[in-house]
């Protein structure tokens, strides 16, 4: 039995998942590593702050140097959050020859160049299992199990706040506002709820497994976003009478050489196995041309599913540690050309409000016409009102004929309102 002396930066709900878990579960942990995992420092703002958890007072510090002047300890994990100084305590440790685990999304995505870089050059290794998924194994699948694979796509529910929103939304007939209330009751939601409602949290993820899956450098910013508060009942409702589910999705395919990635409420086939996954679960579908069609299902976030990823990744490190055979990805440094959203192609749910006059579909059908954008099906709803609900389905088409159409029906005088336009993926159901 061998000792290693690890640090936790931060001991937020990540941390307190990882401390939960090398104790709880500390017999199992030794036997598969072979290391009595000792952690010997904790780094936090206030040491005297209320944590409901028993850890020995003398393990805090509100000291980053007393922690990186610590020469015994081998290992930095990062479970603090935000952008700095987190970065700035990954480099200085990896200069120190400290490897590191992160569940930190956003500082990946926004800094994997100069992190990958630091860790190559000084030999070092980097995990980050935990940034994706909670505790859905997609980084090890990825960098490990599925390495004889060409992927093609990868699709994915990649926010458990924003699915548990819409699942409210859907079975219990519920608003957006009315949902998200819920979701910031049973603490899903944070009291600004932004980063998961406007999709930012779920850019940062896809923006990783982007490059993980196609082993390019990805500017988070080249994510195309849209978030769920546009996304109506009414909008659920129409969903199920088509045969379809809205769900806030990551997308990623490969059209031509250039890179689609977006993350958008879609409607998918009822059928489809990401349909049915409720609640706060996250699922990551993707297709290989090897092994073809695969689902990973599982909790996307929360203290022990990603504390797992996290303390999974530390016992990774320990077995590699000393043969010191790891790979990382962003070993060519190369960008990767994302599509214009304007290109992006597939068939498109459009609800307008119009005023209740003869001829008012005519005009919109025709304006679709001009901008081949070929209608599949079209509903009215509302006799005799002043204004009336008009919802369409169209074939696939691209996004532009769409932009196109919308600002031409939006100028119409006897055009009232256009209420929502959501993305369809009639994916494969077999």
């Amino acid at each position: 039995m061998q000792k290693v002396k690890i640090a936790l930066l931060g001991l937020g709900n990540v941390g307190k998942g990882v401390w939960k878990i090398l104790n709880m579960n500390k017999d199992e942990i030794l036997k598969r590593s072979g290391y009595d995992i000792e952690i010997s420092k904790i780094l936090v703002r206030d040491i005297n702050k209320e944590r409901n958890l028993e850890v020995p007072k003398e393990l805090f510090t509100t000291n980053f140097e007393e922690i990186i002047e610590d020469d015994s300890i081998e290992i930095l994990v990062e479970v603090m959050g935000g952008v700095e100084p987190a970065i700035d305590y990954m480099l200085q440790g990896m200069r120190r020859k400290k490897h590191i685990v992160t569940a930190n999304k956003m500082a990946i995505a926004t800094n994997a160049e100069i992190l990958f870089k630091t860790s190559r050059e000084e030999g070092v290794m980097f995990h980050y299992e935990g940034s994706v998924g909670g505790g859905i194994p997609i980084i090890h699948g990825l960098n490990d199990n599925l390495v004889a694979n060409k992927i093609e796509e990868v699709i994915g529910i990649i926010n458990g706040t924003t699915n548990y929103i819409l699942t409210k939304m859907t079975h219990e007939k519920i608003s957006f506002r009315e949902a998200l209330a819920e979701a910031q009751n049973k603490g899903y939601a944070e009291a600004d709820p932004t980063s998961d409602v406007e999709a930012f949290d779920a850019v940062y993820k896809l923006c990783i497994l982007s490059s993980l899956a196609f082993d390019t450098v990805v500017n988070v910013n080249s994510i195309y976003r849209e978030g769920i508060t546009n996304i109506k009942p009414i909008d659920i409702e129409y969903a199920r009478e088509f045969g379809y589910v809205i769900k806030l999705l990551g997308i990623i395919k490969e059209v031509n050489g250039e890179l689609e990635l977006r993350v958008h409420p879609t409607m998918i086939p009822a059928e489809h196995p990401l349909a049915n996954v409720n609640d706060s679960f996250n699922a990551i579908f993707l297709k290989g041309n090897a092994v073809g069609d695969l689902m990973l299902y599982g909790r996307g976030a929360g203290e022990l599913p990603t504390g797992s990823a996290v303390v999974g990744d530390i016992v990774s490190i320990l077995r590699n540690k000393d043969k010191f055979a790891y790979h990382t990805y962003l070993e060519n440094d190369q960008y990767r050309e994302v599509r214009d959203m304007e290109k992006v192609q597939c068939e498109y749910y459009i609800r307008i409000t119009v005023k209740d006059k003869p001829g008012v579909l005519g005009e919109i059908s025709s304006i679709f016409g001009e901008n081949n954008v070929s209608i599949l099906s079209v509903i009215q709803k509302g006799k005799r009102e002043e204004q009336v609900s008009l919802v369409f389905i169209t074939h696939s088409t691209v996004e532009q004929n769409i932009n196109n159409s919308i600002n031409m029906i939006s100028a119409l005088e006897d055009s009232e309102k256009i209420e929502n336009v959501i993305r369809i993926e009639n994916l494969a159901t077999n």
